[in-house]
């Protein structure tokens, strides 16, 4: 009685993954550290750099409304910038500023359109909104990817305190497309349609010349 042969078993297709020792853990935690300190120095830079920008915004707003919650943003920064010495200090780390180029570049191009806008204008205030926007995207996209980073790394404390900045983030752009829907959009839209009335009328009624007499408007 023949017996049948069993085909030997195929090597397996997946290696198995190498085991991870509490040294590897250990390292890759504080290089996830070091990285998030990193973050906050960036952003500690780019808030205390917003101290200074945001006057400037204010005083170049046209309307009461953009002008006031300019101001009443600036006092918030303020805040946020204490609260990331805080983290600072909860972290037993120095409160240090790294230049962070992409705010640089945000708050840059907030001071080109103030250039570019005509002053006492709605159009500037709509520009100035759309700019403060970029900035607060940014800001809440980084506040939370830290705030996620301080609970990975197990500092709930550091995370609560960052979530609060998020937040204030967060209201601030929503105050300001509150400003955006309500007014300004609106009443840039009909800035530009009164200025083509005007260049109509002035077309129709013709140069004077030096005599002060008009001349017939130009077919």
């Amino acid at each position: 009685m023949q017996t049948k042969k069993t085909a030997p078993k195929a090597a397996s297709q997946t290696s198995r993954r190498p085991k991870i020792t509490s040294s590897q853990k250990q390292d890759d935690a504080s290089a996830l550290r070091d990285f998030f300190v990193d973050e906050l120095k960036d952003i500690y830079w780019a808030e205390k750099h917003l101290t200074k920008a945001i006057p400037k915004m204010q005083k170049a707003a046209t309307s009461e409304e953009l002008s006031n919650a300019f101001e009443d943003h600036l006092a918030v920064t303020q805040e946020h910038v204490s609260r990331l010495e805080q983290a600072f200090e909860m972290l037993e780390e120095k409160a240090q500023a790294k230049k962070c180029e992409a705010m640089d570049g945000l708050v840059k191009e907030g001071e080109e359109i103030i250039e570019e806008t005509g002053e006492g204008t709605a159009t500037r205030d709509v520009a100035l909104i759309m700019a403060a926007q970029k900035i607060e995207h940014y800001e809440i996209a980084t506040y939370g990817g830290l705030v996620q980073l301080a609970k990975t790394l197990g500092r709930q404390d550091v995370s609560d305190i960052l979530a609060e900045t998020l937040e204030e983030e967060k209201e601030a752009d929503e105050t300001l497309t509150s400003i955006a829907e309500a007014s300004a959009n609106e009443m840039a839209s009909q800035e530009k349609e009164n200025n083509e009335e005007e260049e109509d009328d002035d077309d129709e009624e013709g140069d004077e010349d030096h005599s002060g007499r008009k001349t017939s408007p130009r077919r």
